[in-house]
């Protein structure tokens, strides 16, 4: 287990302090949200907690970004081009580590037993996106060269199906539906060169609420000993949360490559340093 930098405490209030707005959804990714939710702890603790949903984590952070929310959950990547722009904000929590990334292959198009496999050949991905970046390090560093196909996210499983692309490179969330649409034709690699964090970024006005801050993330740091202690029931309340569309087995499957626990960690800021180099390597930003 990873240690924070900082030691996080449970600070309680005797009066609700004025909200705040959070842009979270329900996911697979964050049972530590779910968890405290659950038990009440920011109500405990003092805190009025709004939450607000997005359909995805650039959109949370362009909310953040307008002054719209408090605190923004998201995938690690936006927050180095917000970074490179010069964006106001800050990343105050490392939720979870994400460590099964993967190409995805058709049998029936290529063997995928090694990276050396892909060497010339299409490969469906989503560009300017941290699938994208994890597709050109992983490549960079087998000494490959291929074929880069752009696709929606929704767009790249039905790509590989019929044909279109030799591999893909899709969001974690499209992983099971590789898995079935392909059925025995499923192939996978796991090169290991990227493991992504969802994290949490502040406003600055929210830095300035230093106490309600620490105290909401206390509140999460509370929840992380329950998942540990009973992730049973933590695969339940995320299930429930989620409307029942995803099962606790099938969470509880997910979670084998999901390293859970708040906390903010130099390899966090390693990642954001390369994948930075890499946006301005591509010309997305002109920065230093």
């Amino acid at each position: 287990m990873k240690h924070a930098i900082f030691a996080l405490s449970l600070i309680p209030a005797a009066a609700m302090a004025d909200p705040i707005t959070f842009a979270w959804t329900p996911n697979p990714q964050t049972p530590q949200v779910d968890m405290a939710l659950a038990q009440g702890y920011f109500d405990e603790a003092g805190l009025e907690v709004e939450l607000v949903n997005f359909a995805s984590g650039r959109e949370a952070f362009e909310a953040l970004l307008g002054g719209q929310v408090d605190i923004a959950f998201m995938a690690e990547f936006p927050a180095a081009t917000g970074a490179l722009t010069g964006q106001d904000f800050a990343i105050v929590a490392d939720l979870t580590r994400y460590t099964g990334s993967r190409i995805i292959g058709n049998s029936d198009q290529s063997p995928l037993d090694s990276l050396a496999d892909l060497d010339g050949k299409r490969i469906g991905t989503t560009l300017g996106t941290n699938v994208d970046y994890f597709l050109s390090t992983a490549m960079t560093q087998a000494g490959i060269e291929a074929e880069i196909i752009n696709a929606a996210p929704g767009d790249l499983v039905p790509a590989l199906v019929r044909g279109d692309v030799d591999a893909i490179v899709p969001f974690p969330t499209f992983y099971q539906g590789a898995q079935e649409a392909l059925g025995e034709l499923y192939l996978e690699l796991r090169p290991g060169s990227y493991d992504p964090h969802y994290i949490l970024a502040a406003s600055p006005d929210m830095l300035a609420r230093e106490a309600d801050l620490t105290t909401f993330l206390g509140a999460l740091v509370r929840a992380d000993a329950d998942v540990a202690a009973d992730p049973q029931a933590a695969a339940e309340a995320v299930s429930a949360s989620l409307s029942g569309n995803v099962s606790v087995e099938a969470l509880q499957t997910m979670w084998e490559d999901m390293e859970f626990g708040t906390i903010l960690n130099s390899d966090l800021l390693d990642l954001l340093v390369s994948e930075a180099t890499w946006i301005v390597g591509q010309g997305v930003v002109r920065a230093d």
